[in-house]
């Protein structure tokens, strides 16, 4: 029997998710044209509706992503693929339309900024996840600690995700939000 699709826009929070791009681009498994062959260093992978235990899924798509909004994601979301995939997987919970959602997106991340020492690094940086959270909060007033998770993959940064409003505010992260990360993350150069 199949599990029956959880309703679009029944959710409570947001999640961003910010993609360190040369550690995706370094994985084997990603030969990603489109992502890997120019220099970016941390990109929206997506933002994700996150309820405080779990989040939604499987909820029914409203239709597709336009290819105007596609290319006009491209410099956020570097991948065609990346933006139908979240379309599907995640922005058809939001309750919104594609070009609302990928409007929701944009705003979230260009409300983040970056720290100007992981805006661009041409060596590698080992800093501990505490302390990216710390430089995280010191470059967006408002954002703390709690409202931030740092992933890793072995000792590699792979994602720092923003738990956000519905309204796009910084909120403390749920419980099931991962904050997975060694002692130390270190962030591969941008090349």
């Amino acid at each position: 029997m199949m599990a029956s699709a959880d309703p679009a826009g029944r959710f409570d929070y947001y999640v961003l998710s910010l993609s360190w791009s040369p550690q995706y681009c370094a994985s084997s498994h990603h030969d990603d044209g489109e992502q890997c062959e120019r220099p970016y260093a941390f990109v929206a992978h997506g933002l994700w509706p996150q309820n405080e235990r779990g989040y939604p899924k499987d909820c029914p798509s409203p239709g597709r992503v336009g290819d105007a909004t596609i290319e006009h994601m491209l410099p956020l979301m570097p991948s065609r693929g990346l933006v139908i995939h979240e379309w599907r997987t995640h922005g058809a919970c939001s309750g919104l339309g594609a070009e609302d959602y990928f409007g929701t997106v944009e705003r979230a991340y260009r409300s983040v900024r970056i720290p100007a020492a992981y805006q661009a690094p041409d060596h590698y940086l080992s800093v501990a996840p505490a302390q990216l959270k710390r430089d995280f909060a010191a470059a967006n007033p408002g954002l703390r600690a709690e409202d931030l998770a740092v992933e890793c993959s072995g000792h590699y940064l792979r994602e720092v995700r923003v738990c956000l409003t519905r309204e796009l505010s910084p909120r403390a992260c749920g419980a099931d939000v991962d904050d997975a990360c060694a002692s130390t993350a270190v962030l591969r150069p941008v090349r």
